[in-house]
């Protein structure tokens, strides 16, 4: 088989074709995972505390490259009644090769200005890049609500990198978060623990890798689907005491993910995490740590 686009005017490009949304069924709310693409970094941001003999094997193991962890960046959108909730925005323009989200909304059917509700799970750039990116801002409707904890706001006033095991893009999120709320500041609706955004789409602050860090619960006619933010990388699974090079309390983010993984696991549902394989998987207990299982796709 010719993998040359070249030839053929009226060949997609292979990144064209390469699938970038799931959609599945939470009782009567529709999900759409969409994928934003993928941010390269150095293996060690997944595990600053791990051996670094022990982090090789963990590469090595599942076929990967020892110089470079391709981080998936999954963006959802949930559709519940007359409301449509996008939940985090990719990285927008700051890095590539992701950045896709908007260019994939459209095709995805969706149009920006139909977002009747946003929520940030943390004010990292590769969760508000992509508000910030030209094709996204200015697209959603005027005034559109942006709902996050009030504790991930207070923190940016003046952030601590101190407990972050990682100091190499301290001014990258730092100055993603200033431009986000110097453009969005009126447009910010914080909430203290919980808020339901939507029938049946609740976003609740977990806390760990940032203060004010959230995952968003989808429930409806008695289906569940969870979107983890960032609580949950691919590692965790079974090496759920491994510090992210991005964790702000690296021993809270920890306990976090140990108690999400938990409950996934005991209540089976699917679930995505923004960093986490495309489209969504669900979590089972292999002795004394998790198990990911992929989801079998749904043609």
């Amino acid at each position: 088989m010719s993998l040359d686009s070249t030839s053929r005017p009226d060949r997609q490009s292979l990144a064209a074709l390469v699938p970038s949304r799931y959609a599945l069924q939470v009782g009567d709310i529709e999900v759409l995972v969409i994928s934003d693409g993928v941010l390269p970094l150095p293996p060690e941001t997944l595990a600053t505390n791990a051996e670094p003999a022990e982090l090789a094997a963990w590469l090595d193991e599942r076929l990967l490259p020892s110089d470079v962890f391709k981080w998936p960046v999954n963006v959802v959108v949930a559709r519940s009644g007359d409301r449509t909730v996008l939940i985090d925005s990719g990285i927008g323009d700051e890095f590539t090769p992701s950045g896709l989200l908007a260019d994939r909304l459209m095709a995805a059917g969706i149009d920006p200005a139909s977002v009747t509700d946003v929520v940030i799970t943390h004010l990292h750039v590769d969760h508000v890049g992509g508000l910030l990116g030209e094709g996204l801002k200015g697209r959603l409707r005027p005034g559109v609500p942006i709902h996050l904890a009030a504790a991930e706001i207070e923190f940016w006033k003046s952030p601590d990198f101190s407990r972050n095991t990682f100091g190499g893009m301290s001014e990258v999120l730092r100055s993603a978060e200033e431009r986000f709320v110097t453009v969005y500041r009126s447009q910010l609706r914080p909430f203290e623990m919980e808020y339901e955004v939507a029938p049946g789409v609740v976003v609740s602050r977990t806390g760990g890798h940032t203060p004010g860090h959230s995952v968003v619960r989808v429930a409806s006619g008695g289906d569940r689907f969870t979107f983890l933010g960032d609580a949950v990388f691919q590692d965790h699974f079974d090496r759920p005491e491994w510090y992210n090079a991005f964790d702000h309390d690296p021993e809270e983010a920890v306990r976090v993910r140990v108690r999400l993984l938990r409950e996934l696991a005991r209540t089976r549902e699917p679930a995505v995490a923004a960093h986490v394989s495309f489209p969504y998987c669900r979590v089972a207990v292999d002795g004394d740590v998790f198990r990911w299982v992929p989801t079998l796709w749904e043609y």
